[in-house]
């Protein structure tokens, strides 16, 4: 076995443990950082074949923006898990079966192309060409197969993420006792004469005349009383 098929395993190994560690686990969060690691292998995997864009758009893309949006979603949702596990082991039974057939159908089509030893076609095809396959560039063919073919798809994924985007926003949004809000509705409503109140005051009064205030002075006078100053 050579080095290439050794990290193919181990790859493998480590992304189906992530996997079955996000479905297992009972904190959200773990799951999540669980997911973040079986992103990273698939991008370990599709770099051994030679899909380098494909690796460095799954860890910029889903690792990065995705699973941070998902961290952030559970987080501020504050999700009560155990009412939600209550029925997971009642389900299981079914679940297992539904996973039991997808496996088996994923073995058969893997089987089928990959049977023993026996070369698949694709590769009979591809190598005769290796020479100029090397020199295409995989990021610019699929760059135009997405604005070219799948133009639509992409735009309709697009418009479902900005959903998704919105629909966290709205299920995040909580009234606060402290945020100044203002309904729109009422601010396009309101007119000009209710923008100021006039107040009837009555006229305001004279000022009081200004006393000066009396000093006593410590110089007392011929008959030894004290003498009152008054202080301009």
């Amino acid at each position: 076995m050579d080095v290439k098929t050794g990290l193919f395993y181990l790859f493998s190994a480590l992304m189906l443990f992530a996997a079955f560690r996000v479905i297992t686990a009972r904190n959200p969060v773990h799951a999540a950082l669980y997911l973040v690691l079986a992103f990273f292998q698939a991008a370990g995997i599709w770099v051994l074949l030679q899909a380098e864009f494909l690796a460095i758009a799954l860890v910029l893309v889903y690792v990065g923006a995705v699973m941070v949006l998902f961290l952030f979603v559970v987080m501020m949702l504050d999700v009560n898990i155990d009412s939600i596990r209550i029925g997971f082991w009642r389900n299981f039974p079914l679940i297992g079966v539904f996973g039991a057939v997808i496996a088996l159908e994923m073995s058969w089509v893997l089987i089928g192309n990959y049977r023993g030893t026996e070369v698949p076609k694709m590769v009979n095809a591809i190598v005769p060409h290796a020479d100029k396959l090397a020199q295409v560039s995989n990021t610019k063919d699929l760059g135009v197969l997405l604005y070219t073919h799948y133009l639509y798809p992409l735009e309709i994924a697009a418009v479902i993420l900005l959903v998704a985007i919105i629909a966290a926003i709205a299920l995040t949004l909580r009234q606060r006792k402290d945020s100044k809000y203002v309904n729109p509705a009422d601010q396009v409503r309101v007119n000009a004469r209710d923008r100021m109140t006039v107040i009837k005051m009555k006229v305001t009064q004279k000022a009081l005349p200004i006393v000066a205030p009396e000093v006593v002075s410590d110089t007392p006078d011929a008959q030894g009383a004290a003498v009152v100053e008054k202080k301009a």
